[in-house]
């Protein structure tokens, strides 16, 4: 290590140099304008030549002062952002990979509400429906649709579903019976069966063949807004729907089906803020149930 300068004396040159004055530095430092001095000249001393000019009730900076004054500057201002990040709270970064529909529709709205509680958070939200961002290390958390195995995962429910169809308001006062289901278009979803709601219906009817296939739940309740067709869909996604009254519930009849999990691989239980930020999903969604 060279032979630095007593740091002390670093703030009260560079207070002075950019204030032009002993006395104003005194006053930024909360000294008194005889410490200042004193310390001016102790680095002065130090590097054995003058920083300032002394005037009658004026200081000036002399050609070394101004080149010392760039490299004190900078110094002191990289001290200071140094420190800053070191005192700041660690983040906690969470990769949550989400089933669309659920992801815009209940995610987003609580991540919000976490981060307004634990601001030390960083979220990155992606979307998508098979388990590969997971399972490749690539995301913490996922929340998907799916049954009670996952293999490799961690799982813990959300909430149980029932569907049910959904149509526009137009669409809706065409269908008097699920008989009527014959003479419209279906949105199909891969996880849906429609065969499964016919038989709680009391209607024997096989899975349909045709029909528009969505893998994203979100462009079906989009396109049954749109008129074309008639969606089966699971109630917390069709809620926000009905309760706009942008899709009618054409029949009472519903079935329960699979339910919403949220998945992480056993990593997750080592990283911090993971398990908090689950348990609380886990929370959230049951209040949302009960309320």
């Amino acid at each position: 290590m060279h032979d630095l300068p007593p740091l002390h004396t670093l703030p009260a040159f560079e207070a002075a140099a950019r204030l032009g004055s002993f006395l104003a530095a005194a006053e930024a430092l909360h000294l008194t304008p005889s410490a200042v001095s004193h310390r001016i000249r102790l680095l002065e001393a130090h590097l054995g030549q003058a920083l300032f000019e002394r005037r009658h009730r004026a200081i000036a900076l002399t050609a070394a002062g101004r080149r010392y004054l760039a490299v004190v500057r900078d110094t002191l201002l990289r001290l200071d952002e140094a420190s800053a990040e070191l005192r700041a709270p660690e983040k906690i970064r969470l990769r949550i990979s989400a089933a669309p529909a659920l992801g815009s529709k209940w995610l987003v709205s609580r991540v919000a509400d976490w981060q307004q509680q634990h601001p030390e958070t960083e979220f990155s939200l992606g979307t998508a429906t098979s388990l590969a961002p997971l399972l490749a290390g690539e995301a913490d958390i996922g929340l998907r649709y799916g049954e009670e195995e996952w293999p490799g995962l961690l799982a813990w429910k959300l909430f149980e579903e029932q569907v049910f169809p959904v149509c526009s308001p137009a669409l809706a006062a065409q269908l008097q019976t699920p008989a009527d289901l014959d003479k419209v278009r279906l949105l199909r979803h891969p996880l849906l069966s429609w065969q499964r709601w016919f038989a709680a219906a009391g209607i024997k009817h096989p899975e349909p063949k045709d029909g528009p296939l969505y893998e994203d739940a979100l462009l079906m309740l989009e396109a049954a807004v749109a008129g074309h067709g008639v969606a089966l869909m699971a109630e917390s996604l069709a809620a926000p729907y009905l309760a706009e009254g942008r899709l009618h519930r054409p029949f009472a009849a519903a079935c329960p089906d699979r339910s919403f999990y949220v998945v992480a691989p056993p990593a997750a239980q080592e990283k911090r803020g993971t398990m908090d930020f689950i348990r609380w999903l886990v929370r959230s969604a049951k209040a949302g149930a009960e309320a």
